[in-house]
């Protein structure tokens, strides 16, 4: 029996999910991001200004979808001589699943760092201030009440941030980790899967994230997810983000992903390489003839999900994932399907 992976139905939105504009240190204003992202293929922007949500719903038409969110920081404390460079920080991101929805309890108004944007500040927000430390007990109360008040939370960035394992294994209740960010990644700081993994292997369902984290026009349109929804409103791309209907993406692209008979199929764009990871040391490489690109793969899971289930690894957190890398190194990563997804 033929089980859809990626939804058939629907249309796949091209999303940049983590942006900045001038109501915090970016140096496009929400109406010139939407023109030039517009102008470049995307149909939907995540405004997340640091410290501050300030909806942009005046932008959305029937061509163009603004999200509503912002990023936010906590860090580790440091002796005040160290420069900010030297500073582990934890940046998250938090998505409203209702476009008009500011009072997120993850705010905190001494985080407000920049002067320009504390006339966004209301009183509703306010009431709900709250200082934070640097540790998992907060980060995951701030991940929990956020959930509760309706909003997705991303982890940001882990490499630019300085984290390790060790900050963000306890973290729970993420609904997103970055692979790729453009700024940090143009800055020097490549981010990887490993952060994913090692959430996944503990048993968190966490989605891959590709996005610019843009400032500045010139670290735009470089990575992006694309979501696959119904239609382009806000609760039919919502209801596809949350329920990981999507692939994050720096050039290639997936069109169908389905598992058939414990056969996995894929197709993309034309790759050099698909590779199948799992959790576990098991993993298959395809990689493509010269001159003759593959343009999806095949990959065989029923021993591997007898043991999943079987075997002394049964429900034990047991997932596949599928990367791919075209010919000029860039990659897009499909979300993890956990072994009980798997009909």
């Amino acid at each position: 029996m033929r089980q859809e992976l990626l939804p058939a139905r629907g249309k796949f939105y091209k999303a940049n999910l983590h942006m900045h504009t001038t109501i915090s240190d970016g140096e496009l204003t929400p109406e010139e991001v939407k023109r030039v992202f517009s102008d470049h293929g995307y149909s939907i922007v995540a405004f997340t200004d640091h410290e501050i949500i300030v909806p942009h719903n005046d932008l959305t038409d029937e061509h163009f979808l603004a999200l509503t969110g912002f990023e936010t920081a906590v860090n580790l404390p440091h002796p005040p001589s160290w420069d900010f460079d030297f500073m582990t920080a934890c940046h998250m991101n938090f998505y409203a699943k209702d476009s008009g929805n500011v009072l997120c309890p993850a705010f905190c108004e001494e985080g407000v760092w920049l002067k320009h944007s504390r006339k966004y500040v209301t009183d509703a927000m306010r009431a709900l201030s709250r200082r934070r430390d640097y540790s998992a007990e907060c980060f995951n109360r701030m991940i929990a009440e956020a959930n509760a008040a309706g909003f997705l939370v991303s982890l940001n960035h882990p490499v630019w941030s300085l984290q390790n394992y060790s900050d963000y294994c306890g973290m729970k209740g993420l609904w997103g980790v970055e692979v790729y960010n453009a700024g940090c990644a143009l800055a020097g700081f490549p981010d990887t899967v490993q952060p994913l993994d090692d959430l996944l292997r503990l048993g968190q369902h966490v989605l891959p994230l590709s996005t610019d984290d843009g400032h500045l026009l010139q670290n735009c349109f470089y990575g992006y997810v694309m979501v696959k929804a119904e239609s382009l409103t806000y609760d039919a791309v919502m209801q596809a983000l949350e329920h990981g209907d999507l692939y994050a993406s720096t050039g290639p692209s997936v069109g169908e992903l389905f598992c058939e008979d414990g056969i996995l199929h894929i197709t993309t764009s034309p790759a050099a390489e698909i590779t199948l990871t799992t959790e576990r040391r098991f993993a298959v490489h395809t990689t493509a003839e010269p001159d003759e690109p593959l343009l999806g793969a095949r990959f065989d899971l029923r021993e591997y999900l007898h043991k999943s289930r079987t075997g002394p690894d049964a429900n034990k957190n047991c997932y596949f994932r599928i990367t791919i890398k075209d010919a000029a190194g860039r990659c897009a990563w499909t979300r993890a399907y956990f072994a009980d997804e798997i009909g």
